[in-house]
């Protein structure tokens, strides 16, 4: 099955701080594999993908947080790797599509961390192994098609196959080339909250975005501080 391809135009990633029908409360950071019954079914169906980084690579990587103190992995199968791509804007295979039951979520885990692995590096200014990476790219499959309706003058879009687990990640995989080779990464930041790992991408004017969210760890900051400074005003003086 073929599907027209979205392009990765910057503008579309110029997300300032989109959130997807949500409440931020808990949200904290990445860390390992959490099953689904870490958390109660209620808390797990709030717990949908946040797309606050400016880049869909990052919003990639940050599918992995930590909710109400319990990590939490939100890709936990096939179809939740599709409704993040769907989410994402990016391209999704049409009905009628078979892949070997979790592969796509096998395959994203694994570009996603792949992926996390190339940024780090990337900022650390260190060399990193970008073959899991190509290989997803390799399995991308574009070809031009002439589209031409009654009311509009004749154009060309691209179509992309998507018949496996890695042409369906490709476009992930091709936003996150584009990150590693064309992006300031001295705007590629992770949230200063010591406990928070959330990458974005600054698109501040000023540059000096610090938090990945002000309505989560920009505030929980803010009050942590006022807390501080109350409690130094109450302490006796020697």
């Amino acid at each position: 099955m073929s599907v027209p391809e979205s392009p990765f135009a910057p503008d579309r990633w110029n997300l300032t701080s989109t959130l997807v029908n949500r409440s931020l409360t808990g949200y904290t950071l990445f860390g390992e594999h959490t099953q689904r019954g870490a958390l109660n079914p209620k808390e797990f169906q709030k717990a949908e993908a946040l797309f606050l980084a400016g880049h869909p690579a990052l919003d990639f990587l940050n599918t992995r947080m930590r909710v109400n103190h319990d990590l939490l992995d939100l890709l936990q199968g096939d179809e939740d790797v599709l409704a993040w791509l769907k989410q994402a804007g990016l391209p999704v295979p049409q009905t009628g599509v078979q892949v070997e039951p979790l592969s796509l979520l096998r395959s994203a885990r694994k570009l996603r961390e792949s992926i996390r692995n190339l940024i780090e590096k990337r900022k650390a200014g260190q060399r990193g192994d970008p073959s899991i990476l190509n290989a997803f790219l390799a399995a991308s499959q574009t070809h031009p098609r002439l589209v031409w309706n009654a009311a509009r003058p004749p154009r060309i879009e691209a179509v992309r196959q998507q018949d496996t687990a890695a042409s369906i990640l490709a476009p992930v995989a091709g936003a996150a080339a584009d990150l590693l080779v064309t992006a300031d990464f001295e705007l590629i930041k992770r949230c200063e909250d010591e406990t928070c790992v959330l990458w974005f991408s600054d698109q501040t004017k000023s540059h000096g975005r610090r938090w990945c969210s002000m309505e989560i760890c920009g505030n929980r900051h803010k009050v942590s501080a006022y807390r501080a400074r109350q409690r130094n005003r109450r302490a006796p003086r020697k």
